[in-house]
């Protein structure tokens, strides 16, 4: 049977994209695909089929849908338009800065970035030992040398020893990454760096020195990263004047967020969910998220999985309401009733 097949999902456990293996198994997964059984087949499922089957589907929901915005469009398609100028530039390449509010939908914005680049590049190079893209995040309250075995970390190098320094680990990775062809190297989490500070500062003349020193175009996000002092000072104008800056915030109740909620519903694998209900929906869902991307994706796919374990198989309005989200879309949430 092949429900019985889809069972290894839920153990299905991965490496984060932060690393190699990780970041190779994300370009590689397509969108999660389940087709429901016909109404005969799913009544006729004995209790431990049953079970195998909601426990694939409940794997199906808990997959971040990805839903092509214009917020991801205009990401993917100005970094792959950098990294094309970038590929002639002998002196300072231009890179993208991503920047927005929590759950606004940067870091899928820059990973699916990453992925179209690698599959074009795998395309192209069917077969060689590239590493197109690499992926890394900003450390808490790090240091430069902390930011550098990230890379070396992401790439797989040996254990680092003590004795080495920032400039040192850099140079290895540099020199990996030249060698691996490396075209765009995504930094998130970029407000884990505040550049007003000393170490800041650090941070800043290390990120620089990778930049001049690989022929790759640089991405960065973070939270807000304007308040960080990421374009004050010295540092912070250089970086101002080479770097492109795309803000990303919450839907308004347009026809796009009608459609980001559409396309969601158009992945749900419930039984008895109205085709369409969700869109009707659409102000409740607003309301409740805030129209932030990351925050209505919980909401539904939660509510999904609510669904199936609750055996009620449809999306409601009650179900949703049972469902809690981050602290922020209900805050906001809160906040707007209380304003009626």
């Amino acid at each position: 049977m092949a429900v019985l097949n889809q069972v290894s999902q839920l153990e299905d456990r991965r490496q984060p994209t932060t690393t190699l293996e990780g970041w190779r198994r994300f370009v590689e997964s397509d969108q999660p695909e389940f087709t429901l059984l016909p109404e005969d087949e799913w009544a006729a499922l004995s209790e431990d089929d049953r079970v195998i089957y909601d426990e694939a589907r409940i794997a199906h929901h808990a997959e971040l849908m990805v839903v092509t915005t214009s917020t991801i469009q205009e990401i993917t398609n100005e970094g792959r338009l950098l990294t094309l100028m970038n590929q002639r530039e002998n002196g300072a390449r231009r890179g993208l800065i991503v920047s927005g509010g929590a759950a606004t939908g940067k870091t899928t914005a820059i990973k699916q970035l990453g992925r179209l680049h690698e599959l074009r590049t795998r395309r192209r190079f069917p077969g060689s030992d590239r590493i197109p893209v690499v992926y890394v995040t900003a450390p808490p309250k790090g240091s430069p040398r902390k930011l550098a075995m990230e890379f070396a970390r992401f790439l797989g190098l040996p254990p680092v020893s003590s004795r080495a320094n920032a400039t040192d680990i850099a140079d290895a990775v540099c020199q990996v990454m030249i060698d691996a062809r490396c075209d765009i190297v995504i930094v998130d989490e970029l407000h884990n760096i505040n550049m007003a500070t000393t170490a800041g500062e650090d941070h800043s003349d290390h990120m620089k020195y990778l930049v001049e020193h690989l022929p790759a175009t640089f991405i960065y996000a973070g939270i807000e990263v304007e308040r960080t002092g990421l374009f004050t000072g010295v540092r912070g104008k250089q970086l101002a004047g080479r770097c492109a800056l795309v803000n990303t915030g919450p839907f308004p109740v347009h026809d796009e967020w009608k459609q980001l909620v559409a396309g969601m519903e158009n992945t749900l694998r419930l039984h008895h969910h109205e085709p369409g209900s969700l869109v009707v929906a659409a102000k409740y869902l607003h309301q409740r998220t805030g129209g932030m991307i990351g925050s209505l994706s919980h909401l539904i796919r939660a509510s999904a999985i609510r669904a199936i374990l609750s055996e009620t198989e449809a999306i409601t309005q009650a179900v949703m309401d049972r469902v809690r989200i981050d602290h922020a879309a209900e805050s906001s949430t809160r906040r707007t009733s209380s304003g009626r």
